[in-house]
């Protein structure tokens, strides 16, 4: 299947065919509503959503939102049961699907319907820069302790929301399935998502070759540099604009990896749990993408010289 073909299969009619109509500024943030019983009525926080992230649209955070480490959430463990279950009651709010409050420490589970729900979702909401996870059928996402209701946890209700709003009301049953058929295969070595703090405390120095192993192979097929992420689990390629970061971004996505962007910056995922194929996957996903990404910008000026040619 051709790079277009997968990266069109993967979004919803609406932004299929039409990447430079993407709207990428934020439509702004919507506002608390409370009910009559003072607690925060999710379900009629919204009417509409910006473009998907994944289509091109602006992610709903700058930074990555990650899980809080174990230690701070059994130093606060009624704070976190407090956090967990305000995003537990506003994902089913808004979704309607069942929650797993204490699925693992700083993960909530959110039980999908169908085989592609949870790995398509992931793939969408990580893009937001809401760090999510897969487990089988259950999409995972972020709690911590520390989470404010008006910032962090409205940033995972909404990213839920968001997504899951894309996926119910604007793709057809006929593309979920085939959605389904592209990304299940890809769910083990080229979609393996970035590494956890604590799996990188377990094995330092496999992470650090991991690391390695994809920055040299990036350099050597594309040219491109890299960068140290804040967050461990990613590798960072800056690109020349924005515009080259979204191309890229979505290109890499329809090849089965997780990744995100934080403005002109993209972001690889690495772990520890990652072996030669799923190096060889990430580079060979982002070299592919470059070069296409080369021949469109080549495309895009070669048109551009013929319509100011006089003629």
């Amino acid at each position: 299947m051709a790079l277009d073909a997968k990266i069109n299969a993967i979004l919803p009619p609406r932004y299929q065919h039409c990447y430079d109509g993407v709207n990428p500024v934020s439509m702004g943030s919507a506002g608390l509503k409370y009910g009559a019983d003072g607690k925060v009525a999710w379900d009629e926080v919204w009417t509409s959503f910006c473009d998907l992230a994944l289509a091109g649209g602006p992610p709903h955070r700058g930074k990555l939102l990650v899980p809080a480490p174990p230690e701070e959430i059994t130093a606060e463990p009624e704070k976190y049961q407090q956090v967990v279950e305000e995003i537990g009651r506003g994902i089913w709010m808004v979704t309607g699907l069942h929650v797993l409050p204490r699925f693992a420490p700083g993960w909530i589970g959110v039980v999908c319907r169908g085989t592609a729900m949870a790995p398509w979702l992931v793939r969408a909401i990580v893009v937001e820069n809401i760090l999510a996870r897969q487990d089988r059928h259950l999409l995972l996402v972020p709690a911590g302790p520390r989470y404010h209701l008006a910032k962090e946890i409205k940033n995972v209700v909404t990213a839920v929301a968001k997504t899951c709003h894309y996926w119910n009301d604007h793709l057809p049953e006929h593309q979920q399935q085939a959605i389904a058929d592209l990304l299940g295969p890809m769910n083990g070595a080229t979609s393996g998502g970035p590494a956890t703090t604590a799996e990188v405390s377990a094995a330092p120095d496999r992470y650090r070759i991991v690391v390695a192993g994809i920055e040299q192979g990036i350099r050597q097929a594309t040219g491109l540099s890299t960068v140290p992420s804040f967050e461990v689990g990613w590798v960072g390629v800056p690109c020349t604009d924005a515009e080259m970061a979204i191309w890229l971004m979505r290109a890499v996505i329809a090849h089965g990896i997780v990744a995100r962007r934080e403005a002109g910056v993209l972001y690889l995922p690495a772990s520890p749990r990652h072996g030669e194929a799923e190096i060889e996957a990430v580079v060979r996903a982002l070299s592919g993408a470059h070069r296409l990404w080369g021949m469109r910008c080549a495309a895009k000026q070669h048109g551009a010289a013929a319509k100011s040619t006089p003629r």
